[in-house]
């Protein structure tokens, strides 16, 4: 029965087709019947994924191709969710590794291939978007292959099979200029290529947990590969933990995927993907094994953290007032409910008893955990983002970040200048087709840390950029500081307009009239290195003389308002952020006139 299984992932750099790639398999596989609605990016299911046009989350599916069964996993393509990929991986014994026929092989590239080739898997190169104009299907085949030499690939993994296709199209082909009108060559290419899992029913039972779901009814859902022996609905079974410590269930309800449903079948087949509940709570790593001979499997490892925060709770004068879970004990076990499933957080106490030091693998991986937790109705502070340094011989070292900006030629002196106060080091640099150029720089991830708004700034919102842990290196010491001082309050009340218009010359302002503040909140950027307080609060005096301009509206510049993202790179280290479910707003720890 295992013949007629493939299982495997599809992996990528950040937008090159991933997610749209699996919406035409589904489609064409017949998963969906005629009268059913497809939205776009249909495995993009979480409100943040669709609002921010990335895949956070890796999810499971599965098309039936004749008598063949394709389980497939959908995985992030950004670097901070790199652990999302590196977990799943060993459920899969192929990958289709998809390139973006202009862009070629990209940081993210990079790292996906070096986990599918570390597994061993056989990897399936799709150059796809084949019909973009400035296509280059040839060069960036070639870069393909010369990654794969530069990672250290066996012979027979250079020896790759090769599809064009195009997801937005709806076509794969073995030939890059003659086009087809289905994805039918890619489902071959798939069931021919890719090995059926290589398992053994009569050994004693083991499922790894990969990843883990949640339904309102049936309580916490484990995901795995049935690796060796059977699993059946109702068998008493043990599961062992990341000691090794082995407690006794029963098998609840077994399914298997179906397009973007489940099916709840009676027994597993060896090699299969499926997924389990009545277990109790599950973490991802532990196995499901035979009571009789137990024979867990090694725990998941991922790469470890390289950016780390604090997380406490909110004490600022707002406390209280718009979250509905504000005590340390709801943050505790709200951090370290994540961090069973997201492998790539860590969580530990902090200095005190209400903060906890929070790491991850970078800015949006650390955003996007704040960001669900306040939609959840949490409210909580965090500090600055700061890198994780460690020392290896006596000597500190720090993380560092593989850099690509994709930008008009035109900017490209001023970015390598920016780069430069920040410790970068360009090491390659090309042009590309309409004027563009694509440059690679070796960085501290401390030196990116506020460089996205800056590189906006500097490009005309015309540039993209793109980074990826790389390794561990000597510390390049101190940066220079990369912004001037703030604006804060320094009396509470509502905001008025008569204040801000006399003091729009001091800086760029962060509120608008009307905004409740507090003393000690930043409410702008001053336009000179100086912090400055100011009472943004400040009222017009009344008079019974009437002036010919008394009806005039007050005019303002529009205030600068920053994305989670952005305050968090923009604060310092005597600074905090208060997120609550309505606002964002930054503060001083210790405001002093």
């Amino acid at each position: 029965m295992q013949e007629q299984i493939r299982n495997i992932a599809v992996i990528a750099h950040v937008d090159h087709g991933k997610t749209t790639l699996v919406d035409e398999l589904l489609k064409q596989s017949g998963t969906f019947q005629a009268h059913q609605k497809i939205v776009e990016r249909v495995m993009d299911s979480n409100d943040l994924e669709r609002e921010r046009g990335i895949t956070i989350l890796a999810k499971n599916t599965a098309v039936q191709y004749y008598d063949t069964r394709i389980n497939v996993v959908d995985t992030p393509g950004h670097a901070d969710f790199g652990g999302e990929v590196e977990r799943i991986l060993g459920m899969v014994d192929g990958a289709l590794l998809i390139v973006d026929s202009v862009e070629g092989p990209m940081p993210q590239t990079r790292f996906v291939l070096r986990k599918a080739l570390e597994k061993n898997l056989r990897v399936i190169v799709v150059v796809n978007k084949i019909d973009r104009a400035f296509a280059r299907p040839g060069e960036v085949v070639d870069k393909v292959l010369d990654l794969f030499l530069e990672l250290g690939a066996s012979e027979e993994q250079c020896d790759f099979p090769l599809i064009y296709a195009s997801a937005l199209q709806g076509f794969a082909s073995l030939e890059a200029e003659t086009p087809t009108d289905n994805m039918q060559p890619l489902f071959e290419m798939i069931v021919k290529e890719v090995p059926h899992p290589n398992v053994h029913p009569e050994l004693p039972l083991q499922v790894q947990v990969s990843n883990i779901d949640y339904d309102e009814y049936i309580g916490h859902i484990g995901i795995g590969r049935l690796v060796q022996g059977v699993l059946k609905c109702g068998s008493r079974i043990g599961v062992s933990d990341r000691e090794g410590k082995i407690r006794t269930v029963t098998a609840g309800k077994l399914y298997r995927f179906h397009g973007l449903k489940r099916e709840e079948i009676q027994d597993a087949t060896p090699g299969d993907i499926l997924a389990f509940s009545g277990m109790g709570e599950l973490e991802i790593g532990e196995t499901l094994v035979d009571l009789e001979n137990p024979q867990p499997l090694p725990p998941i490892e991922v790469d470890e953290p390289t950016m780390q925060m604090t997380f406490s709770v909110n004490d600022s004068p707002f406390a209280g007032r718009e979250g509905d879970f504000l005590t340390s004990r709801h943050l505790r076990r709200r951090l370290y409910k994540e961090a069973m499933t997201n492998l790539s957080l860590c969580v530990r106490d902090g200095e005190t008893t209400d903060s906890f030091k929070v790491s991850g693998r970078g800015e949006l991986h650390l955003g996007i955990l704040i960001e669900t937790m306040r939609r959840e109705g949490y409210e909580f502070q965090i500090s600055r983002p700061q890198v994780i340094l460690r020392e290896e011989n006596g000597k500190l070292q720090e993380p560092i970040e593989q850099l690509v900006l994709d930008l008009p030629g035109d900017y490209v002196g001023s970015c390598i200048e920016a780069l430069g106060r920040r410790k970068g080091e360009m090491v390659h640099m090309e042009s590309t087709e309409q004027n563009r150029s694509l440059l690679r720089f070796q960085i501290p991830a401390r030196g990116l840390i506020g460089f996205s708004s800056e590189y906006i700034r500097l490009t005309k919102g015309e540039g993209i950029m793109y980074s990826s842990f790389d390794s561990y290196a000597p510390y390049k010491g101190d940066l220079p500081q990369q912004r001037n001082g703030c604006i804060w309050a320094m009396e509470a009340g509502p905001v008025k307009a008569y204040a801000l218009q006399q003091l729009e010359d001091r800086g760029t302002f962060f509120i608008g009239p009307g905004t409740e503040v507090y003393v000690g909140m930043i409410v702008g950027e001053h336009n000179r290195p100086q912090e400055l307080p100011v009472n943004v609060c400040k009222a017009k005096k009344l008079t019974n003389m009437r002036s010919a301009g008394a009806d005039d509206l007050v005019p303002l510049k529009t205030p600068r308002v920053l994305a989670l993202e952005e305050a968090m790179s923009y604060i310092q280290d005597d600074e905090l952020i208060e997120i609550t479910p309505k606002a964002i707003r930054l503060r001083k720890k210790n405001p002093k006139r």
